[in-house]
């Protein structure tokens, strides 16, 4: 995979590539939008924790496919205020410390989603 920086336009300002060049004949892994919900139901306090866990659910997808976190192209991230974007910023640059080669990505603020304790939800989109 080619991170995509071109000249000429402003350079992303977080931890993320403009775009992604996916290898001739690489298969695709997508994933569901993932929660901050735990194996045993609960959901952790703040935009930080909520983030961390949804980003070890999407290694666990990830890894069932036969891909890590270096194969994702692409996350989407939504969260349900901007209060809450600093607190994804810092999980998702934990997850993405020590890569090489950034995805690209999207964060959106939304009104909510099915409960009201979710604060964040994070979809990948890998290419192995």
């Amino acid at each position: 995979m080619r991170m995509l920086q071109p000249g000429g336009i402003a350079p992303p300002f977080a931890r993320y590539a403009h775009g992604v060049e996916t290898p001739a004949g690489a298969r695709l892994v997508a994933t569901s939008g993932q929660l901050g919900l735990a194996a045993d139901g609960t959901v952790p306090e703040g935009a930080e924790a909520q983030a961390a866990l949804c980003f070890a659910n999407i290694d666990a997808i990830l890894a069932e496919a036969g891909a890590d976190r270096r194969h994702v192209l692409r996350l989407n991230a939504y969260v349900t205020g901007r209060q809450h974007m600093a607190g994804y910023m810092a999980a998702r640059d934990a997850w993405l410390a020590g890569g090489e080669r950034l995805p690209a990505s999207t964060l959106v603020i939304v009104s909510g989603f099915t409960r009201p304790e979710f604060v964040v939800e994070i979809e990948a989109l890998a290419a192995v």
